[in-house]
């Protein structure tokens, strides 16, 4: 399958990441230089340095050939639009995009492009980088009574750890570790180093001692 991503903040680099470790492939595009370079670092995949609501680039990611086409910006407007170019220069049928505002979810329904909305996620996750040891919401599920997060283990020397000796919070699975370029899935013997990113399922009332574990306080 090929997947064409505008945007490559935390949520696009995920889905690229993910996309591109169960073999798809994927084509990113992003205005901000540093973006792209952290993907170019991170992955393999095609990155290109561009407004992904101008047809040029679009051409350039080869969006005619796309089985599907995801924005996933912080601008409703520019996800809208971008979806509508897909759909209309180059013919494809199956769009998809994140819609920060949850009373555009039926415009963009409407308009043929399939909705993923997140108030929760949107409020902690936004485009921007997050701290160090702090615990982000990817999505939630089940109504919101499991939670997907992440959790970046600090860069401070600390000793490896086995998944098995941290005694995680029986209602916790660690579901893959990103570390630099390669994803991890994780096992009881798996070690945990400083600087990877954690993504686990969890309960809500467990997330604060998930976090305090994985970052060893």
């Amino acid at each position: 399958m090929y997947v064409v991503i505008a945007g490559g903040g935390r949520i696009g680099r995920y889905i690229a990441r993910d996309m591109e470790r169960k073999r798809h492939d994927v084509t990113v595009i992003e205005q901000n230089s540093t973006r792209c370079e952290q993907l170019v670092t991170e992955t393999s995949v095609l990155v290109i340095e561009g407004d992904a609501c101008d047809v040029r680039y679009q051409e350039q990611a080869h969006v005619d050939r796309a089985d599907v086409f995801v924005a996933t910006t912080h601008d409703d407007e520019n996800n809208l639009v971008a979806c509508q170019l897909a759909k209309i220069e180059f013919g494809i049928k199956r769009t998809i995009s994140r819609v920060n505002t949850p009373k555009n979810v039926e415009i963009f329904e409407k308009l043929g492009i399939e909705p993923v909305s997140s108030t929760r996620l949107i409020s902690e996750l936004i485009e921007n980088e997050f701290s160090v040891g702090e615990l982000i919401h990817l999505t939630t599920l089940k109504g919101g009574k499991v939670s997907l997060v992440e959790v970046r283990i600090p860069e401070d020397g600390r000793e490896p750890r086995s998944v098995v000796d941290l005694h995680l919070p029986a209602e916790s699975i660690l579901v893959a570790l990103f570390r630099g370029i390669e994803t991890v899935i994780p096992r009881g013997d798996t070690q945990i180093l400083a600087g990877d990113e954690v993504v686990a399922l969890t309960g809500p009332e467990n997330e604060d001692v998930l976090r305090a574990r994985l970052v060893g306080e």
